[in-house]
């Protein structure tokens, strides 16, 4: 069995996610950026890591499940700027399988990761009252995803290759 963590991360929170993942799979394995893979039809499972962006996957994980991923067995790992418990959350965690939409989704993991504090300054002064929300519940991310989220990263990971 093969499998392949392939990630997209802006500021180092999901690939602290993938790089747990990464570490787990007792399969044959390998770790990739997006932009560094060309083809996955040797893989059995693709863990596919993202931001969420506008609550939803940023848009090279879109790209990248409908380039790369269709007719394939996926496990979706996402970072986002709020704690596991926002209301709207699952909502986010949809927009991902719907993204996914043309895979066969074995699990989706997700965790809070630390929001860059030019985006929160930018979400709690805006004009809009849901960035506003989410910019004070962005707060809260200092030091995420800390250690218990990777450890909870890690389990997925040995779940979703039992």
């Amino acid at each position: 069995m093969k499998a392949l963590v392939a990630y997209y991360s802006e500021t180092g929170n999901t690939k602290k996610v993938a790089e747990a993942i990464y570490e787990e799979i007792q399969w044959e394995k390998d770790i990739k950026q997006f932009a560094e893979i060309d083809n996955v039809n040797d893989c059995d499972l693709i863990f596919v890591g993202f931001p969420m962006q506008a609550f939803a996957p940023a848009q090279a994980a879109k790209d990248f499940l409908e380039n790369q991923c269709k007719n394939r067995k996926v496990a979706l790992f996402t970072t986002h700027a709020v704690s596991e418990d926002f209301e709207k959350l699952p909502r986010w965690i949809e927009n991902c399988r719907e993204a996914a939409a043309g895979s066969e989704v074995a699990g989706i993991f997700n965790c809070q990761g630390e929001v860059a504090d030019y985006l929160l300054e930018m979400m709690i002064s805006s004009d809009d009252a849901e960035s506003r929300i989410l910019g004070e519940a962005g707060a809260t991310s200092k030091g995420q995803p800390d250690a218990s989220r990777i450890e909870r990263a890690r389990t997925f990971a040995k779940e979703m290759t039992a």
